[in-house]
């Protein structure tokens, strides 16, 4: 029914935002990735989901269309709500969510709060073939263990800085230069944190 908001910022918590369009303000839930994507500038458009219940109306945006077509993938799994959902997208990126039920990596889906080892197990069961049909990933493709990574990621933890942090600082890091040796790694997060 709503497909996207466009119009003036007027509140930025990390949890919602307040768009004012012609003079009506959108209250919209979002994710912490979205949260990170949005400008501060006063014109913002986010794409729009709305969720139509007994008891409340409530619209939910996003920084990308992407986003917003796994949030929908996931409110689809019986036992994953829209709190739940935005929860998932605030623990990782959408791109990681995508990866994580593509390579059926159950420990990365359960290592977001709230979620058991058999939603976890669900949730990949239920959207596997939707996402690698949709997001043509293919299976072989992406190296699903890095081991670098979880060097990296549990020398960060022994030095006490938070796991899903240090986590998402790496993947960043990964991102820009995939072959990074443990060392840089290490060196280059604790820059970042």
């Amino acid at each position: 029914m709503i497909t996207h908001i466009q119009g003036k910022l007027v509140e930025k918590n990390p949890t919602d935002v307040v768009i004012d369009c012609n003079g009506v303000g959108y209250l919209l839930n979002i994710s912490l990735h979205t949260y990170s994507q949005i400008p501060d500038q006063e014109n913002l458009k986010l794409y729009a989901y709305l969720i139509v219940r007994e008891d409340a109306h409530t619209l939910y945006g996003f920084s990308s269309v992407s986003e917003r077509e796994i949030f929908k993938l996931l409110i689809s799994v019986s036992g994953i709500g829209a709190s739940t959902a935005r929860t998932m997208l605030s623990s990782l990126s959408p791109q990681q969510v995508k990866e994580g039920i593509a390579h059926g990596d159950v420990a990365l889906i359960q290592s977001i709060k709230g979620i058991g080892a058999k939603t976890a197990a669900r949730v990949i069961l239920d959207l596997k073939d939707k996402v690698l049909k949709v997001y043509d990933i293919d299976e072989v493709s992406v190296n699903t263990n890095n081991t670098n990574k979880d060097e990296a990621l549990s020398a960060l933890e022994v030095l006490g800085f938070a796991k899903k942090q240090s986590e998402r600082v790496l993947d960043k890091l990964l991102s820009q230069q995939p072959d990074a040796n443990v060392e840089t790694l290490i060196k280059d997060a604790l820059k970042n944190l």
